[in-house]
């Protein structure tokens, strides 16, 4: 079948296929319904959470920003400013752990629409937080915006 058939986001793959190149772990991926409310998602990810417990991995694959409407294509790699405050808003966010605020994405900074034009790609974080338990530690292994406009900042809970 194709991945349409099955339901199936390449950005999954893509992002699986570097870590576990042999394919020899079981996978579930989650569908994202963009069009309900970003607390279901987060709440989602808090039901996720005991399946840490059974050593499940947990990963989400998205871009805190993610504007392919305004990204360069070629040139300098110079980010908008709206995207550097939008991404270190939320960086400071999940540094002081104010979930409530990144659920509501939309108060963060004025911009929001920039940065988030559309939220299948926020969403993610979004399970993630959920999936957290408030005394892991968190780190960003990555950072930084590509082409102007795109995130690639990658949050860790747990192992440092």
């Amino acid at each position: 079948m194709d991945d349409h058939q099955w339901g199936v986001d390449h950005g999954t793959w893509s992002v699986l296929l570097k870590a576990y190149p042999a394919a020899n772990i079981p996978v579930v991926q989650l569908r994202i319904d963009s069009t309900e409310a970003t607390r279901l998602h987060f709440d989602l990810g808090r039901r996720l959470r005991p399946l840490r417990d059974e050593g499940v991995l947990i990963i989400v694959s998205g871009n805190i920003v993610h504007n392919l409407n305004l990204s360069f294509r070629s040139g300098p790699e110079i980010p908008y400013p709206w995207a550097e405050r939008f991404d270190a808003t939320v960086r400071d966010k999940l540094l002081s752990r104010n979930w409530t605020d990144l659920i509501e994405y939309q108060t963060l900074c004025p911009e929001w629409a920039d940065a988030v034009p559309t939220p299948d790609h926020y969403i993610p974080l979004l399970y993630a937080l959920g999936a957290a338990d408030e005394l892991d530690p968190l780190s960003f292994p990555v950072e930084g915006i590509v082409s102007g406009s795109m995130s690639m900042r990658s949050v860790l809970f747990g192992a440092v």
